[in-house]
C-alpha cells in the first residue's frame, strides 16, 4: 500500500542544512554547484556563465518563466538564442532540423522535477525534447533549482513527479495546448563524468514546480 506524504515535502523550501548535503552530494557526483538565495542571483550568475555568441537552447520550465531566465536569453539579444528560431520552423517540413538544434546545442539552460540529497538530478518530460541536450548533447548544461525540489532520494523524488509535478504540468498544459502532460520520459542523472559541461544553480527559495 502506497502512503501519502506530507505536501509540505514537495513545497517548502529544503533547510540549509539539506540543501548542503544535496550539494556536497551532486558535486562527489562531477557536478558544478552554486547555492544561491534567490531568482535574482541566479539571474546575474546566468549571464556570467553563458559566452557571448553562444548557441541556447532555454528548456520548457516555469522556473525559468518565472524567474524572467527565458526572457533574458530570448530576448536579451546577447546570445543566438534557438526557441525563437525554433518557433519560426515549420514543424512539418522542418522537424529534423528542429530536432538536431534542440539536441546539440552550444548550452542548454532549464530546471528539474527533483534534486536528490544522495546526488541525482530527475527530470520527467512528456516530449522528451529538452533531455537530449540534458544528458550529453549539449556542450554545457545548467540547471536552476528551487529548494523546494531537494528530496530525500530517489524514490521519494518519483513521488514527488507523479503527485506533486504532473497535476500542476497538466493544468498548464491543457491551457496551453489543450491537453493534459503525461510522464512519457524519465532522465535521472546521476553523476556528470565531463567536469565542467553541468552547472546547478540551487536556489535558497522555492521557484516553480
Amino acid at each position: 500500500m502506497t502512503t501519502s506524504l506530507p505536501a509540505a515535502l514537495f513545497t517548502e523550501p529544503a533547510s540549509a542544512q539539506r540543501l548542503e548535503r544535496a550539494a556536497a552530494a551532486l558535486t562527489a557526483h562531477g557536478f558544478t554547484v552554486e547555492i544561491l538565495d534567490d531568482v535574482a542571483a541566479a539571474r546575474t550568475r546566468i549571464r556570467e556563465l553563458i559566452p557571448a555568441g553562444a548557441s541556447v537552447f532555454t528548456a520548457a520550465s516555469e522556473t525559468l518563466r518565472l524567474s524572467g531566465i527565458d526572457q533574458d536569453i530570448n530576448a536579451g539579444g546577447q546570445y543566438q538564442a534557438l526557441k525563437p528560431r525554433l518557433l519560426a520552423m515549420d514543424r512539418a517540413t522542418e522537424a529534423d532540423g528542429i530536432r538536431r538544434l534542440v539536441a546539440s546545442p552550444d548550452v542548454v539552460v532549464g530546471s528539474v522535477n527533483a534534486v536528490t540529497e544522495t546526488g541525482a538530478l530527475v527530470a520527467a518530460s512528456a516530449s522528451g525534447s529538452q533531455l537530449p541536450a540534458y544528458s550529453g548533447g549539449a556542450g554545457r548544461a545548467i540547471w536552476i533549482v528551487g529548494a523546494q525540489k531537494v528530496v530525500p532520494d530517489l524514490g521519494t523524488a518519483l513521488r514527488r513527479i507523479e503527485e506533486h509535478a504532473l497535476p500542476l504540468e497538466s493544468a498548464r498544459a491543457q491551457v496551453a495546448y489543450g491537453q493534459p502532460s503525461a510522464i512519457n520520459r524519465l532522465l535521472v542523472l546521476n553523476a556528470e563524468p565531463h567536469p565542467g559541461r553541468a552547472t546547478v544553480l540551487l536556489l535558497r527559495e522555492a521557484i516553480g514546480f
